[in-house]
C-alpha cells in the first residue's frame, strides 16, 4: 500500500506516472465511487449523467497520469450514456452534454498536465539553482583560501623586509591581522559585511569585554565600510591601550551610534585614562581616520577632554536590504 501512495505521489509531482495497470485501477475506482454518487444524487433529482464523473477524471489523471485520466473520461462518458437512473435526457440534450462533458473532461486534463509541468519545470529550476549556489560556495571558499594565502604571503615578506625596523614591523603587523580578522568576520556573511556590534566585539575583545560598552541597535556595515571602520577602531583601541583608557586599570571605553537619513554617527568616548595635557602631532591613525571615512563621504571630530579621548564620526551608508 506504501508503495502505491509513493507512486502515485510522484504522478502528482510530476516526476513519473504510476504503472499502467496502477493508473487504470486508479481509475476504475474513482468511476466506481462517482457512479455511486450519481446514484445518490438522482434520488434526490432528476439524474446527472456525467458531471459526477468529473471529479474522477481529476483524481485519476492527477495522480495516476494522463492514461489514467483519460481512461477515466472515457469511462464516464460511457457510464452516462449507457447507465440510467431514471430522467436521463434523450436526443439532441443527450448529445449536448456529451460534448460538453468530453470538453470539460479534457481541460481537466490539459490543465493537470500543465500543473505537472510547472512542477517539474519548478523542480528542475530549483535542482540548478542548488548546484549553482554550491558551486558558488566552493568557489568563494577557494577565493577566500587564496586570499588568506596571499595575505600570509605579503606578511612574511613585509616581515623580512622590517627585521631591522622592529617598531615599523609592530605597527603594521597589528594592522594587517586587523584587516585579516575584519576578512573573516566578513567571509562568514558570503562577503556581504558584517554588524557593527561584531565588528567593534573584534577588535574590543582583547582588552576585555568589561572594558568597553557599546550601545546602538544591531547594524548590517558593507563590506568596504566595514574593513574601513576596522581599521579605524583598530586604529583608536591601539592609542587607547598605549595613551588612553586601555592603559590605565580602571579606564573604560563607551561606543554608541546612531543613523539617521543614511548617515551613520559614532561616538567613541574615553574614560579614566591618564590626563593627556597637550595634544601630539597628528600621525599615522589621525590620517587613517580621515582617509578611512572620506570614501563615504564621512568626517572625524576628536577633543581631548578631561575625561579621557572623545572622537565623533559620521559616513554615509546605504539603506539597508535583504540580506
Amino acid at each position: 500500500m506504501a508503495k502505491w501512495i509513493e507512486e502515485f505521489r510522484h504522478g502528482w509531482q510530476g516526476v513519473s506516472e504510476p504503472p499502467a495497470i496502477l493508473g487504470f485501477g486508479l481509475a476504475a475506482v474513482c468511476l466506481t465511487l462517482s457512479t455511486a454518487f450519481r446514484f445518490g444524487i438522482s434520488l434526490l433529482r432528476a439524474d446527472v449523467p456525467y458531471s459526477p464523473y468529473l471529479p474522477a477524471v481529476f483524481v485519476a489523471a492527477a495522480f495516476g497520469g494522463e492514461r489514467a485520466g483519460i481512461a477515466a473520461a472515457i469511462g464516464g462518458a460511457v457510464l452516462g450514456l449507457m447507465l440510467d437512473f431514471g430522467g436521463a435526457a434523450q436526443g439532441l440534450a443527450a448529445a449536448v452534454l456529451i460534448v460538453v462533458y468530453s470538453i470539460v473532461a479534457a481541460l481537466v486534463i490539459l490543465g493537470v498536465r500543465r500543473h505537472r509541468s510547472l512542477v517539474a519545470h519548478h523542480r528542475e529550476l530549483t535542482s540548478r539553482l542548488g548546484k549553482e549556489q554550491r558551486y558558488r560556495e566552493l568557489v568563494v571558499e577557494e577565493l577566500q583560501h587564496r586570499l588568506r594565502n596571499k595575505l600570509a604571503t605579503i606578511h612574511s615578506v613585509i616581515r623580512q623586509a622590517l627585521h631591522d625596523y622592529p617598531a615599523a614591523w609592530n605597527r603594521v603587523d597589528s594592522r594587517m591581522r586587523a584587516l585579516s580578522a575584519t576578512d573573516d568576520l566578513i567571509a562568514n556573511t558570503d562577503g556581504r559585511g558584517c554588524d557593527i556590534i561584531d565588528l567593534l566585539r573584534l577588535e574590543l575583545g582583547p582588552y576585555g569585554n568589561v572594558r568597553f560598552t557599546l550601545n546602538g541597535d544591531p547594524l548590517f556595515l558593507p563590506a568596504k565600510l566595514a574593513v574601513s571602520l576596522a581599521l579605524v577602531f583598530h586604529e583608536l583601541a591601539t592609542n587607547a591601550a598605549k595613551y588612553g583608557a586601555f592603559s590605565t586599570p580602571h579606564g573604560l571605553l563607551h561606543v554608541s551610534w546612531t543613523v539617521t537619513n543614511n548617515i551613520l554617527s559614532i561616538v567613541w568616548d574615553e574614560s579614566g585614562g591618564p590626563i593627556i595635557t597637550a595634544p601630539g602631532k597628528p600621525g599615522f591613525g589621525t590620517h587613517l581616520l580621515d582617509a578611512g571615512l572620506r570614501a563615504f563621504d564621512g568626517k572625524s571630530e576628536i577633543a581631548l577632554l578631561g575625561t579621557g579621548l572623545h572622537c565623533m564620526m559620521q559616513c554615509r551608508i546605504e539603506p539597508a536590504t535583504d540580506r
